[in-house]
């Protein structure tokens, strides 16, 4: 019952009031309550209760993120991965702990997920491969592509293999 009633009670969420402190803290996650209350004519506890709870639903989190292109010797790489199965979700979840995986996403198309990897070591790709998928039995075949540029892509730097 209680689980139902926070259902409920967040179900309205994010509002248009939440989505505009989300907004705020796009170009700068350490900007103050203070400075996002004053622009959003709202109290500061008005914004740390909001930013709370977003956080706590897991609908929002702060993060420090890097520009791989400017940070070191990073590589960047979509893996397009076609499954033998229709296991998706149990599959999209092994590829997601893999050592180096950013995201996976479940897709349509010629592939079923399509993974963001990122690389900070020179054999990083082949290690990925050889070490890592491998443990996968159920993929068919895959197809990688090096993004030599990437344009507001920012990634979590903790994820690199």
């Amino acid at each position: 019952m209680k689980e139902e009633q926070e259902k409920i009670k967040y179900s309205k969420y994010p509002d248009t009031l939440d989505k505009e402190i989300i907004e705020e803290f796009q170009d700068n996650g350490r900007k103050p309550y203070s400075e996002i209350a004053s622009k959003l004519n709202v109290s500061e506890g008005t914004v740390r209760k909001r930013v709370k709870k977003l956080t706590d639903m897991g609908v929002f989190k702060i993060a420090g993120l890097i520009d791989p292109g400017k940070y070191g010797e990073h590589l960047l790489a979509v893996v397009g991965v076609q499954l033998g199965s229709q296991n998706l979700l149990e599959n999209a979840k092994k590829f997601s702990e893999l050592n180096g995986v950013v995201s996976v996403g479940i897709v349509t198309g010629r592939y079923d997920l399509v993974c963001q990897v990122l690389f900070d070591k020179p054999d990083g790709l082949i290690k990925f491969f050889t070490e890592e998928v491998s443990k996968i039995k159920d993929v068919k075949f895959t197809e990688t592509f090096i993004i030599y540029k990437a344009f507001n892509w920012k990634v979590n730097l903790d994820r690199a293999s």
